[in-house]
């Protein structure tokens, strides 16, 4: 993920709404964000559909290792032979 440019990333909701159309396509075309504000404060983001599922396959990958990090802490690991038979039941 690119860092946050102030003059270009961060836009109050007025002009968001008044120039969706721009926004959306400068998104897409520069797979980047847009922060967007309300009264000043930061009220939302707004990402390209491909900067989402790129961090959603992040986090999913992340939690797994997480699983699997705790599972083994709590010696809830599994051999060789047993991990080849639990693999032949789902296939």
């Amino acid at each position: 993920m690119k860092d946050i440019l102030v003059a270009s990333d961060i836009i109050p909701v007025g002009q968001f709404k008044s120039g969706l159309a721009k926004c959306l396509k400068e998104i897409q075309n520069k797979r980047n964000f847009l922060i967007i504000t309300q009264n000043g404060k930061p009220t939302g983001v707004l990402i390209s559909p491909s900067e989402f599922d790129e961090l959603r396959q992040t986090k999913l990958f992340v939690d797994s290792i997480s699983r699997g990090l705790s599972d083994s802490e709590k010696g809830e690991i599994l051999s060789t032979s047993q991990l080849r038979s639990e693999l032949q039941k789902t296939r």
